[in-house]
């Protein structure tokens, strides 16, 4: 195998490896991240959490560190379980530790069991923030009423950090790095040489 065969196996490798990542990343796998934003119910039982900044973070999924003040914030949640979706559920978030409220959704069925809560302008503070849930039994529904007290669940987030660099982001930094260099590989001679010599090092 030629020094040209193991750069390019070498590119198609870190190709693959990018498209696989990639594609994990957006799959089943990916909740492993999105499970570390959840609210425990009850015992096994989970909201799943994930905020999104499409006008200033669009390719961006964001848990416990929003970036944007001012901006259009989206704070999606998710609970599987059918017998969640047959309560009333009230969303609310406060500022802390003041405790001040920035946001508030009245109880409601979300028989879909996803709930899209939009906040036009996000939040206009850099801080902490708690998110509230709660959950009731609804009085009237009395053929599908869940048995069991209210559910209280809060989780924090940062608003107005830093942007995180996600693992997406990196792999994606690394990819053009190193197409980059398998350019610069093949189109300039001396850089090829450079190359060939650090290759021909590593095999004696």
């Amino acid at each position: 195998m030629n020094r040209v065969q193991i750069i390019r196996k070498g590119f198609l490798v870190l190709l693959g490896l990018f498209f696989s990542t990639s594609l994990w990343a957006h799959g089943g796998a990916k909740g492993t991240d999105t499970d570390q934003c959840k609210f425990e119910l009850q015992p096994t039982h989970w909201v799943h959490y994930t905020a999104y900044q499409p006008n200033a973070y669009p390719a961006e999924e964001f848990c416990g560190n929003l970036p944007g003040l001012n901006t259009l914030t989206q704070l999606v949640f998710d609970y599987q379980d059918m017998k969640y979706r047959n309560m009333l559920v009230e969303f609310e978030v406060t500022k802390e530790p003041e405790g001040t409220r920035v946001f508030f959704l009245p109880s409601a069925k979300h028989k879909k069991g996803s709930v899209n809560l939009q906040l036009p302008n996000g939040v206009s503070e850099a801080g902490q923030y708690l998110i509230h849930i709660t959950l009731v039994p609804d009085p009237t529904d009395s053929e599908n009423r869940v048995q069991g007290e209210r559910l209280d669940v809060h989780m924090g987030f940062k608003a107005g950090g830093s942007q995180p660099v996600s693992n997406n982001s990196l792999l994606l930094y690394v990819f053009f790095a190193f197409a980059g260099l398998y350019v610069l590989y093949l189109s300039n001679a001396s850089f090829k040489r450079i190359v060939d010599d650090v290759i021909l090092k590593i095999k004696s």
